[in-house]
């Protein structure tokens, strides 16, 4: 069982999905009595409080400690168990940024040997994917370009001309921008099929090859939602210290975004992503991103 105290955050379905084998118990308020209730049950105990602890508190935690059961604050449950960065809502505390650094230099070269060694083949290998793909645009939406040239933001808030291919009817914005949904109807039938596959993605390959973008990282937004993010949602434009990938930590554990709130989940395993960069970490999201690929989920 996972003992879940106080109401600072709250775990979302997402969440809730991934923690399914544990069996999960919310208490709003933390005491020795409603520790003792569970201290047969519970292995995880997990501090969702902004309240400091009495003595009398970490003292019991302590002894609960030796039996072996766990406790965790809610920003270490999150990040070692759900692998994301806790972002407070509020700006009061910003321990959590002293650890979120741009790429050292041999991991920025690590990252262009990844780029180049998994971008050149995958192109040459996907060709004639793309010439069929770009077949299909003209015969099922003839009005319009197969490539949909869009500028992103990428490394330190700069703009970029961001490639992919067109799988929405044309001028599908009419007015001001918004997020495409689940079963969008501006997208034709076989551009379903390229977003689901993420075929659309590959002309940024060149991106890639270009330095515009690496093969992982935040995925790359226009600055019209990044405008409106930055305002609402406290640290947003800290994705922008590396440059954005074609997929990402974000996009293989969290479903397909839509709105604000979505994008405050993201962050969260954006900044994870960037603050515990590696090889293996980098090797699990190709891994990842190809299972979901396989299984026809989209990113």
């Amino acid at each position: 069982m996972i003992l879940i105290i106080g109401k600072k955050y709250k775990l979302n379905k997402v969440e809730k999905e991934n923690l399914k084998k544990y069996q999960i118990k919310y208490i709003e308020n933390i005491s020795i009595n409603n520790l003792k209730q569970y201290e047969d049950k519970v292995k995880i105990i997990v501090l969702n409080t902004q309240k400091n602890l009495s003595k009398e508190i970490v003292q019991y935690l302590t002894k609960l400690e030796l039996k072996g059961i766990k406790y965790y604050t809610i920003e270490h449950f999150l990040e070692n168990t759900l692998h994301k960065v806790y972002i407070p809502k509020d700006t009061g505390n910003i321990n959590f940024l002293d650890e979120i650094k741009p790429y050292t230099k041999n991991q920025y070269f690590i990252k262009r040997i990844i780029d180049f060694t998994i971008a050149i083949p995958l192109g040459i290998l996907t060709f004639p994917v793309m010439l069929y793909a770009a077949y299909r645009i003209k015969k099922e939406s003839p009005e319009g370009p197969v490539i949909f040239k869009q500028k992103r933001v990428g490394l330190n808030g700069k703009e970029f001309i961001c490639y992919k291919f067109r799988s929405m009817i044309p001028d599908a914005e009419k007015g001001k921008p918004q997020f495409a949904s689940k079963d969008d109807p501006r997208v034709f039938k076989w551009g379903a099929i390229m977003r689901k596959t993420r075929i659309d993605e590959l002309p940024q390959l060149w991106n890639v090859i270009k330095g515009d973008m690496h093969m992982i990282g935040p995925r790359p937004e226009r600055k019209y939602w990044i405008d409106i993010f930055e305002k609402n949602i406290p640290y947003y434009n800290l994705r922008h210290i590396v440059k954005p990938g074609i997929t990402g930590w974000a996009q293989v554990c969290y479903p397909y975004g839509s709105n604000e709130e979505d994008a405050y989940q993201k962050l969260m395993y954006d900044l994870y992503y960037i603050k515990n960069w590696s090889l293996w970490l980098e090797i699990k999201t190709i891994f990842k991103t190809i299972w979901v690929m396989v299984r026809g989920k989209g990113l």
